[in-house]
């Protein structure tokens, strides 16, 4: 598939966002976009943990009431939470009620604090695995878009080594397009760029 055109002044998109205005507003706004703030990173990489198994747009529809729930991402808030706070967690109807993916929220604050220990920033840590720059394949359409990469199988064997859990290489990779590590905006979105 190629990139769809959206109501939105008739903008061409890539096709995963649809027409739904909140996915549409991610897509042109957030999606692929180079974040550095580490409180952003965490909050990114907590999301696509969440997100393991259900839709993006459900995490989307969610993301106030996470933040909301996860103390703004705040992770030295998280890594404090207690029992008490998992049995919380559980009774929020407004985020996903996984305990494995709450407790996982808990331990990543953690290995996070530790990793900005150890590199100064999470934001100097992560973006190691691109080289510090946004990775753009030449040719960039839905149907070879990759769902991990060698660079994402990197980042996920690196992560589960110092502690964080639900850091797939899917999970990983999904992560590294959303926070704008890499560009896969596809040939024919307004967004999209050649390679660099």
């Amino acid at each position: 598939m190629a990139a769809k055109k959206s109501t939105k002044r008739d903008r061409a998109r890539c096709w995963w966002c649809g027409e739904d205005p909140l996915y549409v507003k991610y897509h042109d706004e957030e999606w692929g976009v180079p974040l550095r703030d580490d409180q952003r990173l965490f909050e990114m990489l907590i999301l696509e943990g969440f997100q393991a198994g259900l839709s993006w747009i459900t995490i989307l529809r969610k993301r106030d009431n996470f933040r909301k729930a996860f103390k703004n991402f705040d992770a030295r808030k998280i890594a404090r939470f207690k029992a008490a706070d998992v049995q919380r967690l559980m009774k929020d109807a407004g985020i996903i009620r996984n305990r494995l993916k709450i407790e996982a929220a808990i331990t990543n604050a953690q290995a996070f604090l530790e990793v900005q220990r150890e590199f100064g920033t999470f934001s100097r840590y992560i973006w190691q695995f691109t080289e510090h720059k946004t990775l753009r394949s030449p040719q960039r359409e839905a149907k070879n878009l990759p769902a991990r990469t060698a660079e994402s199988d990197r980042m996920s064997k690196d992560l589960k080594a110092r502690g964080f859990k639900f850091v797939g290489s899917t999970i990983c990779y999904a992560h590294m397009q959303a926070t704008g590590m890499v560009d896969d905006h596809v040939r024919g979105c307004f967004k999209y760029k050649g390679q660099k």
